[in-house]
């Protein structure tokens, strides 16, 4: 199950969260060399870890093995703050739009010569399933150009915000993805799976104010 971490319950998965966050430097600063990310304690957090954002954690027999972040767009969030560049007219806004970032999957969990690995597909499963009970049709992503193809071919809709950008050695575009109940079906389907894999059903997100 891919459980889901907020303010409200965030005590009980502290080990958890320290574990997602070693596990982001270790994608992000280690193999991806996104050095301006690293911090000496080998945790990446960033100014955007807090109160307002939802985290999601994979985990089997106590290790996380995958991660995902969402970040409302009606408050600060990477395509404002860090990567403005990649949106060339007017940023997207509204409380039915979340941003989706910094998802991660331990690397030997990465099966090679699939479209995703069951991991993937789970933490996918479980944003479109959040996303369809709280509200959210659309997500703002900041990905490589080659993930758009994969994106239609998962039954998303992407429409590229702007042009690719070189961002720490890699090209990066910000696309606004679509989705709705054709989406989580074609992810079941591909998983060959029905079952629900969030943990609990959620009430939509509480946006708090500073």
């Amino acid at each position: 199950m891919i459980h889901i971490v907020t303010p409200e319950n965030d005590y009980l998965y502290r080990n958890e969260m320290e574990q997602a966050y070693r596990l982001r430097h270790q994608v992000f600063v280690k193999e991806m060399g996104w050095e301006n990310l690293a911090k000496p304690d080998g945790r990446e957090i960033d100014q955007f870890d807090d109160k307002h954002a939802v985290h999601m954690i994979y985990a089997e027999q106590g290790k996380v093995l995958g991660y995902q972040r969402f970040l409302p767009s009606t408050r600060p969030h990477l395509l404002s703050e860090v990567m403005p560049e990649l949106c060339d007219g007017e940023r997207p806004v509204g409380p039915h739009i979340w941003e989706w970032t910094r998802f991660c999957v331990e690397r030997s969990r990465r099966e090679q010569g699939r479209a995703v690995c069951p991991i993937t597909n789970m933490l996918l499963t479980a944003a479109v399933e959040w996303g369809l009970e709280c509200g959210i049709t659309q997500l703002i992503i900041q990905t490589n150009p080659t993930w758009l193809l994969r994106m239609v071919q998962l039954h998303f809709r992407p429409m590229p915000l702007g042009l690719p950008q070189k961002i720490g050695g890699e090209e990066i575009i910000a696309v606004m993805a679509t989705f709705d109940g054709r989406t989580l079906n074609r992810l079941r389907e591909m998983s060959g799976s029905r079952r629900r894999v969030l943990s609990k059903t959620l009430e939509r997100p509480v946006l708090l104010h500073a």
